[in-house]
C-alpha cells in the first residue's frame, strides 16, 4: 500500500543562489518569489546550505548599532554579528542544510523538521543533487484530500488488496478525514490490521473501529478490535 511521500507534495521548481550571490540579490529572490529561504548550491546543484530570512535579518538587527565588542561574546551573539557583516550567500547561509529525499514519508519529514527546528527541507536525489523543496505547508496538503478519495483508498487498498476482505463484510465511513470501520472478520489479527492500515492511508486523521471477529487468534479476551485510533 503506497502512502503519500515527499515527492507528492514538494515544489520542484526551486529558486537557488550560489555561494557568491550578494546579499541584496538574495533579498530580491526571496521577495520576488514570495519565499522565506533559498538553498545555496554549487555547479552540480549540490546543496551547500540554506539562507533564510532569519539569516538576512541580522544585518537589519545590527544596522546603525554601536555595539561594544566583547572578548568573550556568546556563540549566538558572535554568529549574529558575523552574519550582520556578511555580504555573500556562502557567508550568510546556515550549513550544513537539513535535507530529505523524494521517497521519504510525510510523517518522517515532519518529524525531521520538528527535531531540527527547521521550516523547510531541500530534497535531494540519490546523487545528492537538489530536485525539490518541501515546507511545513506542503506537508499539510495531504489533509486536503476529499473524504471520497480517502474512503476509496481504505476500501480498495486496505480491505480488498491487502486483506482480501470480501465486499460487504466491513463498512467504511469517512467524515472530515476521520474513518469509521464496522463489520465482522474471521480473525482478530485481521480486524486489528484493518485499523492499523486504515490509519496509514494518506489524509486520515483518526480511525474508529467496531469490527468484530470470530476467532481470537491472539488468545486474548476482548471480542472486538474497537476503540479510537488517533493518527500521528
Amino acid at each position: 500500500m503506497r502512502t503519500w511521500q515527499v515527492e507528492d507534495v514538494m515544489t520542484r521548481e526551486v529558486a537557488t543562489v550560489g555561494e557568491e550571490t550578494p546579499y541584496r540579490a538574495i533579498v530580491d529572490v526571496l521577495v520576488r518569489r514570495g519565499i522565506s529561504a533559498v538553498p545555496v548550491v554549487d555547479g552540480f546543484r549540490r546543496v551547500l546550505g540554506v539562507v533564510s530570512e532569519a539569516d538576512l535579518l541580522h544585518k537589519v538587527e545590527h544596522s546603525g548599532a554601536q555595539e561594544e565588542r566583547r572578548v568573550f561574546a556568546g556563540r549566538r551573539r558572535r554568529v549574529s554579528r558575523e552574519k550582520a557583516e556578511a555580504l555573500l550567500a556562502g557567508e550568510l547561509m546556515t550549513a550544513p542544510a537539513v535535507t530529505t529525499h523524494p521517497g521519504a514519508s510525510l510523517p518522517a519529514a515532519a518529524r525531521l523538521m520538528d527535531r531540527e527546528a527547521v521550516k523547510r527541507l531541500p530534497v535531494l536525489d540519490d546523487l545528492g543533487r537538489l530536485v525539490g523543496i518541501v515546507t511545513r505547508g506542503d506537508l499539510l496538503r495531504v489533509h486536503l484530500r476529499t473524504d471520497a478519495e480517502i474512503r476509496q483508498d481504505v476500501v480498495q487498498e486496505v480491505l480488498r488488496r491487502v486483506l482480501a476482505v470480501r465486499d460487504g463484510l466491513v463498512t467504511v465511513r469517512v467524515r472530515d478525514g476521520a474513518v469509521t470501520l464496522d463489520g465482522r472478520l474471521d480473525r482478530r489479527t485481521a480486524a486489528e490490521l484493518a485499523v492499523k492500515l486504515a490509519g496509514q492511508v494518506s489524509g486520515v486523521v483518526q480511525v474508529t473501529s467496531t469490527i468484530g471477529y470470530d476467532l481470537d487468534d491472539r488468545a486474548t479476551a476482548p471480542r472486538t478490535a474497537g476503540g479510537v485510533t488517533p493518527v500521528a
